[in-house]
């Protein structure tokens, strides 16, 4: 199984750092997930009620992320971290999208919480992970786009393997070869927060409730954390 790394400048750029990255080992995307429905159609109508609205750029977690976006030169406005654009889609037409219950598991999480979240077929991954700077020679096919190749620019931050980059502006979108389908079995979830003094517990939180919705279809799971005093954890 691969080991996830946070590269030494990217911890250094960003101290407070803290990723959540949540395995689980033969899961069962075909059968029914009644958790997950519940919990998307909860998150829908407390936001038809009013109860609820999903974080926007004026939130703190939402902000830190359009900050971090900035720095390695990604206009977060016109490129959004995978919440905030997962959030404004919700708030514009009242509802998620349905992919499969394990993407549709950390879209539920993602979005209540306020944190980006991804996940990456571990079958499909070469090697290990690293979360490290791009130098502009890797290559990058989009979710849904397998004839596309992007070569993300020279300081972006990227998730990769030594076979290509798998996330793009650190949490923007992910890598059409590593993502989940309803047959994948050993899937990694990760969720993010660059504030882990502030967001800390919450994404504790969060990592705990997703591991809560995989774990009754899946044969395995587990919780491991990442952040620039550990740096590395194998999933």
């Amino acid at each position: 199984m691969p080991a996830f790394r946070i590269a030494p400048a990217v911890a250094d750029a960003f101290p407070d750092t803290l990723i959540a990255v949540i395995t689980a080992t033969g899961l069962r995307g075909r059968d029914p997930w009644p958790h997950t429905t519940a919990a998307l159609e909860d998150l829908e109508q407390q936001l038809a009620d009013g109860a609820w609205h999903p974080a926007d750029e004026t939130d703190p977690r939402i902000e830190a992320w359009h900050t971090a976006y900035r720095s390695f030169g990604t206009n977060p406005r016109r490129i959004r971290p995978s919440v905030d654009a997962l959030g404004r889609r919700l708030a514009k037409k009242g509802s998620l999208p349905r992919i499969n219950p394990a993407v549709d598991s950390y879209n539920a999480v993602s979005v209540r919480h306020g944190l980006p979240a991804g996940a990456f077929d571990l079958d499909q991954v070469t090697g290990d992970v690293d979360i490290r700077h791009a130098d502009g020679t890797e290559s990058f096919t989009p979710l849904g786009e397998p004839d596309t190749v992007e070569n993300p620019k020279p300081g972006e931050i990227i998730y990769t393997d030594s076979a290509g980059v798998l996330t793009r502006h650190w949490n923007h979108r992910d890598a059409h070869r590593t993502r989940v389908t309803e047959d994948s079995t050993h899937v990694a979830f990760v969720l993010e927060t660059l504030h882990a003094t502030r967001d800390g517990n919450l994404l504790k939180v969060a990592a705990e409730e997703l591991q809560g919705l995989l774990a009754p279809h899946a044969d395995e799971t587990g919780v491991h954390y990442l952040s620039p005093a550990q740096p590395e954890a194998t999933a």
